[in-house]
């Protein structure tokens, strides 16, 4: 693991090249994006919402979303329909901030724990990256026939274009770092369905990728008493950026200076008392979208967070390396390092974009390790 004074000697040598970002990513990827954003808008690749029911049928398969050349790595095409959980798949909607119609999809497992049985499911809240639908992310992620096997309830909110052209979640608005923008609206999604289903509100966890990590990891710091864990994959560091040119730079260079530092310390002053969150991050070393340096200093921050101190455990893996740190005996942070992966769910379905099917598997990793943490 990165020694502290090292990665921050890094981070300081990480300049800005704001302008140039920005400048090469719309010169490259102003066509391709544009028409991925009419794509998106279409009514046809999400199913028109519905209010929730027990009799709500299963989510069809999707095609895979355009990408953009350049950007993301072409996916191969699907050989087979990919394979569908057996359990419920309901779907409902609620209004953001805005008054924009915000959807969101449920899944519930027909396996239900002995404990489960009796003081409900455990709840996994999913947010998907730019260019991705909540359904494209469940199927892409397969992240239902996880939840099915170990028995979880997964909410996946949808982005609408009304409110981003790309679906994209707003991480790097400062009001929204701070617990606002579509915070709320998804908040609310979670205790309505907190309250129509049996779910155990001591094991409610936030997780995403990209855009969805950052949401995912806002959600859980301003909110520590309700999320007991967090997982992160090919997400932004936390805190900064504050506005769309300012985003590009976090992704490519992370937080200049010490502002990854500032904002935990931010977090720990806005919340006395802070409980801690357990994390689980991933991160391909081949991702040049949201680049390696944004896991470095999400480990800074949540050792800050966790007050962790002293090296990781470190374990090499075929295609990873693990790197954990405890307190005591009890895993606080995992850190999964993967080789060669570019900016895709880590054991994910390639049929669909910003998948690898090569391991680790991250939907099974994070459930298993979220059923390490619950709130009192």
């Amino acid at each position: 693991m990165v020694k502290s004074g090292k990665l921050l000697r890094s981070l300081i040598r990480a300049g800005t090249r704001t302008a140039k970002l920005f400048a090469d990513a719309t010169a490259a990827n102003t066509k391709a994006a544009n028409k991925a954003a009419r794509a998106a808008a279409k009514p046809k690749p999400t199913p028109k919402p519905k209010r929730t029911t027990t009799q709500q049928p299963r989510a069809k398969p999707h095609p895979a979303p355009l990408r953009t050349p350049g950007v993301f790595p072409a996916m191969p095409s699907a050989t087979e329909p990919p394979a569908v959980a057996p359990g419920k798949w309901l779907t409902s909607y609620l209004p953001n901030a805005a008054g924009q119609r915000m959807s969101y999809w449920l899944y519930l497992p027909n396996n239900l724990s002995e404990r489960a049985a009796s003081k409900g499911l455990p709840l996994l809240v999913m947010l998907h990256g730019c260019q991705q639908t909540a359904t494209q992310f469940a199927q892409g992620s397969r992240m239902n026939l996880w939840a099915e096997k170990l028995g979880y309830a997964v909410l996946y909110p949808q982005q609408p274009v009304s409110a981003h052209p790309h679906r994209c979640w707003k991480w790097y608005d400062r009001a929204t770092q701070e617990g606002g923008g579509d915070v709320a609206t998804i908040l609310a999604m979670i205790h309505k369905v907190s309250t129509l289903h049996a779910i155990d509100r001591s094991r409610i966890y936030a997780a995403g990728i990209s855009a969805g990590a950052g949401m995912a990891n806002i959600l859980a710091l301003n909110n520590p008493h309700l999320f007991a864990a967090v997982g992160l994959h090919s997400g932004p560091v936390f805190g900064a950026g504050h506005n769309p040119l300012g985003a590009l730079s976090v992704m490519k260079n992370g937080a200049l200076g010490m502002r990854a530092d500032l904002a935990a310390h931010e977090i720990l002053k806005r919340h006395p008392g802070f409980p801690g969150m357990p994390a689980i991050l991933f991160q391909g070393d081949s991702d040049n979208v949201v680049r390696s340096v944004n896991q470095l200093q999400l480990v800074r921050q949540s050792m800050l967070l966790n007050h962790l101190s002293g090296p990781a455990k470190t374990t090499r893996k075929r295609h990873y390396t693990l790197h954990d740190f405890f307190d005591g005996r009890k895993l606080l942070l995992r850190v999964a390092q993967v080789d060669k992966l570019e900016h895709a769910w880590s054991g994910g379905d390639p049929a669909f974009a910003f998948n690898d099917r090569a391991g680790p598997n991250a939907s099974k990793m994070m459930l298993e390790f979220f059923g390490r943490h619950r709130r009192a």
